[in-house]
């Protein structure tokens, strides 16, 4: 699949209502074609985490940022279904704790960084920071920075300052991918009176969720600022459509699949003498019967 369509070039100043529709679907017009592809990758995503996790020389973070309903719960839960949970973790950032607030902005998510190894997968992530915080400043107020810090160039600061921690991530083999789940206002709409209409799904709504529905333009704003200034070389975001929820699973399997693929993992070699003990544990077990 070519992933030139969801990538965020380095450098390039995006639109997301005139360079990304929510709706693409590539050319996949069945959704049975992109669920059996799908099926294939969920597996091959399986051995590339078993011999990431052999290796135990990169890590693997994966954030997923989106609007509210646009999937990134089934998204997770889908694609890393064939993955053994003891290569994967997943952290759901919440609004900060009195502790958290008593940190840096980065200090949460450095404590939740996967060991190498393994698959970590931040659902939201700091760049809520740039964000939700852009969208509502008040909230800034908490967060007890020094004076020098405030104003309008906190943003730009801020944007290096993640660039720099995710190019020391990435020194340091652990492999970044973001991915923004592009869903449609009135898709979300749809999702969120489902939500209403279904029993089972009432504990995922809130009453937040329609208060920040009425940002929508403020959010994309900051959102297309994001894309713009932290697109980069060594962690690039990806803008996957998610009006259909089987095609961002398609899409997100497959890019992870190639990124992993990209490292050309092995298996670790054992040394002569190694080989020489499996030998002679072999004959042992062999000569009970």
């Amino acid at each position: 699949m070519n992933h030139d369509p969801y990538l965020v070039k380095p450098g390039d100043q995006i639109s997301l209502i005139k360079d990304y529709n929510p709706s693409y679907r590539c050319e996949f017009h069945p959704k049975t074609d992109a669920v059996k592809k799908l099926k294939t990758g969920i597996l091959q995503l399986s051995k590339y985490q078993d011999v990431l996790y052999a290796q135990n020389s990169y890590s693997l973070l994966i954030i997923f940022q989106a609007m509210d309903a646009a999937g990134k719960d089934s998204t997770i839960k889908h694609v890393m279904s064939g993955v053994n949970p003891q290569g994967c973790q997943v952290f759901s950032f919440k609004s900060p704790s009195e502790e958290e607030l008593d940190h840096d902005y980065l200090w949460r998510s450095m404590k939740s960084l996967p060991e190498r190894g393994r698959i970590g997968i931040f659902n939201r992530s700091y760049y809520e920071e740039l964000l939700i915080v852009r969208v509502h400043p008040e909230i800034l107020k908490k967060q007890q920075l020094p004076n020098f810090s405030q104003g309008n160039q906190i943003w730009k600061q801020r944007f290096e300052e993640i660039n720099n921690f995710e190019k020391y991530l990435v020194n340091n083999g652990v492999i970044v991918l973001k991915f923004f789940l592009n869903v449609s206002k009135s898709v979300q709409r749809k999702r969120f009176l489902a939500r209403i209409d279904s029993p089972e799904k009432h504990w995922k709504f809130s009453a937040s969720d329609i208060r920040e529905r009425g940002f929508w333009n403020d959010y994309m704003d900051a959102y297309e600022q994001v894309f713009n200034h932290t697109s980069t070389e060594f962690a690039p975001w990806y803008i996957v459509p998610a009006d259909r929820k089987w095609f961002t699973r398609l899409v997100v399997a497959d890019i992870i699949c190639t990124k992993l693929q990209e490292l050309n993992l092995q298996y670790p070699q054992i040394s002569d003498e190694s080989k020489q003990q499996l030998l002679a544990a072999k004959k042992s077990l062999e000569a009970e019967d």
